[in-house]
């Protein structure tokens, strides 16, 4: 069955711990709403009440999930939020913009954890079918310096963020070498750099892609 056909976009931000995504996401989301759209800002895992149900699951510190599992309950977290939310407002006409998405599952689970991509596109396929992202922006920064802003901010690290520094390598791989895989889809942003800067960069980036005119 083809994809939905929806009126408004899906914009997904990606990246290592660190990268900036919650305040990029807000800033966009303002220019796009000056510049006369309906936005709505959700993320993942969550977005949804059944997700962040689940959401909590996944990130208990106390819990030991193996790959599978944890891939298992991403994608039942992102049916029950495509479904009940993202779609939704797509066919309204919003601009969706989501704090993560499938590809922080293929970056953590498949390249940080070792669950092959294989699998991780069957349960996309069960999960979305062919929906897919207008555009995905990809924050990039070096592992030391995302750890090093991660370890700044207040609150207690989740079960992801105290990972070792190794696999927060892989992640940084994974997610370029999703890039660099679906550049239709998929843009890296330099965000080694301050927010302005960055800012700056998303908003010629979305600009370009997606054909819109922004308002600071």
């Amino acid at each position: 069955m083809p994809a939905e056909i929806f009126s408004g976009k899906f914009i997904t931000f990606e990246g290592g711990e660190g990268a900036g995504k919650s305040t990029q996401i807000q800033r966009l989301a303002t220019a796009l709403e000056n510049s006369g759209l309906s936005v709505t800002s959700t993320r993942e895992p969550g977005g949804s009440p059944g997700a962040e149900t689940i959401r909590g699951l996944l990130l208990d510190t106390a819990a030991d999930w193996d790959a599978p599992t944890e891939a298992l309950l991403h994608f039942a977290a992102r049916a029950d939020h495509f479904t009940t939310r993202i779609a939704p407002a797509l066919r309204k006409g919003d601009w969706v913009i989501c704090d993560r998405f499938a590809d922080s599952t293929r970056a953590y689970q498949g390249f940080g954890l070792g669950l092959s991509m294989d699998a991780i596109e069957t349960l996309y396929d069960v999960a979305l079918g062919d929906f897919a992202p207008d555009l995905t922006v990809i924050l990039d920064v070096p592992v030391e310096i995302g750890l090093k802003r991660m370890n700044a901010r207040d609150g207690d690290p989740d079960r992801y963020e105290q990972m070792d520094t190794a696999f927060h390598e892989r992640l940084r791989r994974g997610f370029l070498d999703i890039a660099a895989k679906d550049q239709d889809r998929c843009e890296v942003v330099d965000a080694d750099t301050d927010i302005d800067t960055v800012t700056a960069r998303i908003f010629d980036c979305v600009a370009r892609r997606l054909g819109v005119t922004l308002q600071a």
